[in-house]
């Protein structure tokens, strides 16, 4: 089973470049949603204990607890495209086990459920080809569109890169794209006449999340799509993905 792949579009106006996630938050879901073109950036290194092969759900009763993709054995300086998950389905149904709590209260455990069969039946081991699969696999069950490449598939030509906030520039760049996308973390992180003498508009996506019913005393934010998904139809997802507001750097 192969990860799907978008052709790289001729012309490109709103990209996003992020590094693929295990099962993101909802956040991640609204910046695919909200451009035309999404980059899965896996050049960098893989930082252990980050999002790239595990995430948060709802831990029985209450808290949160983590799901996880366990890694094989890599170097300290593996980047992202290099690191491979463990073989087998072990951690998968696990995985699933971990979840089975969510039958008690959630009105789409089933939903997802069979979501999550499709998305661990993809026997690849690549973390940033299975992550892409999973992202496009939650986009298919939420009906949002998701036109996408890997960066190490792209073969693009780069301009100088002298500072790590000129990846996504030059890749803007190189894919002819107009405008650039980033969550509001990394405002502090780019520097904005870099891209108006680029020619690329720069921008940066908040979003505004509403707490949802978990039907327990205490929501718990920031969790996985999984969690999002438990308790939402698509439509209401769709709904949530549009409470946004963007703001052009100057």
């Amino acid at each position: 089973m192969e990860t799907p792949s978008s052709t790289l579009p001729t012309t490109v106006e709103k990209v996003a470049i992020m590094q693929p996630y295990f099962f993101p938050y909802l956040g991640y879901f609204a910046l695919i949603k909200h451009t035309d073109f999404f980059v899965s950036f896996d050049p960098v290194q893989y930082i252990r204990k980050g999002w790239i092969n595990r995430n948060r759900v709802l831990k029985p009763n209450e808290s949160w607890q983590y799901i996880t993709a366990p890694i094989q054995g890599t170097d300290r300086e593996a980047l992202i495209k290099d690191v491979l998950v463990t073989e087998g389905d072990a951690w998968k149904t696990q995985i699933l086990r971990q979840l089975e709590h969510y039958k008690k209260r959630s009105p789409y455990y089933n939903e997802v459920k069979a979501l999550l069969e499709r998305c661990f039946a993809n026997p690849e081991l690549s973390i940033s080809r299975l992550n892409t699969f999973y992202l496009a696999q939650v986009c298919e069950y939420l009906e949002i569109p998701f036109n996408h490449a890997i960066f190490s598939d792209m073969n693009l030509t780069l301009g100088p890169v002298a500072a790590p906030d000129e990846w996504a520039l030059r890749t803007s760049q190189a894919m002819g794209a107009t405008t650039y996308i980033n969550p509001p973390g990394g405002r502090e992180f780019f520097h904005a006449d870099k891209y108006i003498a680029g020619g690329v508009k720069l921008q940066f996506l908040d979003m505004h999340l509403e707490p949802y019913s978990q039907r327990r005393p205490t929501f718990e934010a920031g969790l996985s799509i999984v969690d999002v998904l438990m308790f939402n139809t698509p439509e209401q997802v769709r709904t949530m993905l549009d409470n946004i507001s963007l703001e052009t750097a100057q």
